[in-house]
């Protein structure tokens, strides 16, 4: 079968329509709203491509006018789901751009409506795709592979239609939209069956990535108050532990809730775990800067902290007590006073494992326990 313009436009057709369904299919699964925004693109293109097929059969409002006005809207499909995966807003100006191509529709019928349409239908995708790939540049080296892909074949698109609107105003150039004649066309029909297989690829590989990084950030997370979980723990602490010496000492900070039971006993479980919630809200805003926290499981938490001093681990400590205190006191009336007792290990070289170091913070725990509660024991310090 010859590559004529009509067998190109059918190539295109049933790509865009295999894409909208492909990333209709993968909305399912991934449920992330950029995907309808890039499916609807791809199936308005199906159309806009189908009603093309007319204009060889003496259609030409349809086939003209009216396609090449989806392919407009399709592009800025693209651009809107690009908006929702970059979680960016667009100015008013992207949504009345369909007017400049309904100004076209008082257009004259002579010889050279063919190039202004061209030349105004190409712009029009131009900048929608070069706006989506800008949409796209802080993102791309931080997200993925996909993220990357699907910017540079945004912008090369764009790049492709701004080409193609240059190349129409110069002399001599033959463009006829009704019988696809001209060489710009027949090349337009061509990248555009490219475009629609690269764009749909490097859409679905960005989300699915994404999503997959999610999935990994949640398994990392303690469901209840979003700090890291043991495990999520066990994997950062390497990094910060390989950088402690004699000049830059670490700490860890062991921290229990003492009572704690009384709170679930008296106010029911849904109360601790707000109280839980609240606490690591509180160990979040006294987190220093590249310091780690997690909840180990119940109502004990910990915190692995880098260049840190004795000095500095009593204030952190007494201060995260004292605002613990503070705020149960005033929530919750108990028979016994709901407080922090926190176990802390200041140490001048990488440990042997965090199992141990945990295993040490322990023992000043259990110290702080029984000398009353209420309290912070530096391991090894009497």
């Amino acid at each position: 079968m010859a590559l004529d313009p009509l067998t190109m436009l059918t190539i295109s057709t049933a790509l865009a329509a295999a894409a909208a369904l492909y990333l209709a299919v993968e909305w399912r699964s991934i449920r992330e709203s950029s995907l309808l925004f890039w499916s609807a693109g791809f199936a308005t293109i199906t159309v806009g491509s189908s009603l093309a097929l007319l204009r060889a059969n003496g259609y030409p409002l349809i086939g003209i006018w009216f396609a090449n006005g989806l392919l407009v809207v399709a592009h800025w499909l693209f651009l809107l789901g690009v908006a929702r995966f970059t979680r960016r807003s667009l100015s008013r100006a992207w949504y009345l751009m369909f007017l400049v191509w309904l100004a076209l529709l008082l257009l004259p019928e002579d010889p050279s409506w063919s190039k202004i349409m061209l030349v105004a239908n190409s712009l029009l995708i131009a900048a929608l795709m070069l706006r989506a790939s800008l949409l796209l540049r802080p993102h791309g080296k931080s997200l993925s592979i996909g993220a990357v892909q699907l910017r540079y074949v945004l912008l090369i698109h764009g790049l492709f239609y701004f080409a193609k609107a240059i190349t129409a105003v110069l002399p001599g150039t033959l463009i006829d939209l009704a019988a696809f004649r001209g060489t710009i066309i027949q090349i337009s029909l061509v990248e555009g069956a490219m475009a629609i297989m690269l764009i749909a690829l490097s859409m679905t590989g960005t989300e699915r990535y994404r999503r997959e990084k999610q999935i990994a950030e949640l398994a990392a997370r303690d469901p209840l108050t979003a700090l890291y979980n043991r495990r999520a723990l066990e994997v950062h602490a390497p990094r910060l532990l390989d950088q402690v010496s004699s000049a830059r000492p670490g700490a860890l900070l062991l921290i229990d809730i003492d009572n704690f039971k009384l709170i679930n006993d008296l106010y029911g479980h849904t109360a601790g775990d707000r109280l839980l919630i609240s606490l690591s809200e509180m160990i979040r805003s006294q987190l220093p800067q590249g310091a780690l926290a997690a909840r180990l499981g119940g109502d004990e938490f910990v915190m692995l902290l880098g260049d840190a001093s004795h000095e500095q681990i009593m204030v952190l400590g007494s201060e995260l007590r004292e605002q613990f205190q503070q705020m149960t006191s005033q929530s919750y009336v108990t028979p016994e006073a709901v407080t922090l007792s926190i176990g802390a290990k200041v140490f001048d070289q990488p440990p042997a494992s965090l199992a141990a170091l945990i295993e040490q913070g322990d023992s000043a725990l259990y110290e702080s326990k029984r000398g009353g509660r209420n309290r912070i024991r530096l391991a090894d310090c009497t």
